[in-house]
């Protein structure tokens, strides 16, 4: 029932004065990426309308932080972002419970339409990012642990580059 209710906002969060984007019966709204700002916020366009959307349930290593300095991981974070997303890229996006963050970015979790890839986890997978669980939006929470867990114990990415 909560994930209905959070699919269903969706299409009320994703709307502009002339156009009203409805989810897809998968419950996911399409759009195309237009720009990568790092590993883990994105732009995408809904028809004649553009959201910031901030991955829910990862965090990447800073590289544009306005009073920390760029992060062990950070560039190759947005690197593999970009590789994942390039701008021109077809994506779906699906809400869990809250809308946005405190910097009004709207919050997904993020697919790669040509091949659904499930871009948040993939991330984690090859230690680009690590869980970030947030709740309420926590839908995820135990497949970013799973894939971080594999990660760290590859060595991937952050996992074998950088000591925390």
């Amino acid at each position: 029932m909560r994930r209905v209710a959070a699919l269903c906002a969706a299409a009320a969060i994703i709307t502009s004065c002339s156009t009203r984007i409805e989810p897809d019966a998968g419950g996911r709204v399409l759009g195309t990426v237009t720009k990568v700002s790092d590993g883990d916020t994105i732009t995408v366009s809904f028809g004649d309308t553009s959201e910031s959307i901030r991955l829910i349930g990862v965090n990447t290593p800073e590289t544009r932080h306005p009073t920390k300095p760029v992060e062990c991981w950070g560039p190759e974070a947005t690197l593999h972002m970009k590789s994942l997303l390039p701008v021109g890229t077809q994506v779906a996006i699906v809400r869990d419970e809250e809308a946005r963050d405190r910097f009004e970015r709207l919050l997904a979790y993020v697919y790669r339409t040509s091949d659904n890839v499930f871009v948040n986890e993939e991330l984690v997978r090859r230690g680009s990012a690590r869980p970030y669980p947030f709740p309420p939006n926590t839908a995820h929470e135990a497949d970013f642990a799973e894939a971080a867990h594999d990660a760290r114990q590859q060595r991937l990415g952050l996992w074998g580059h950088c000591e925390r």
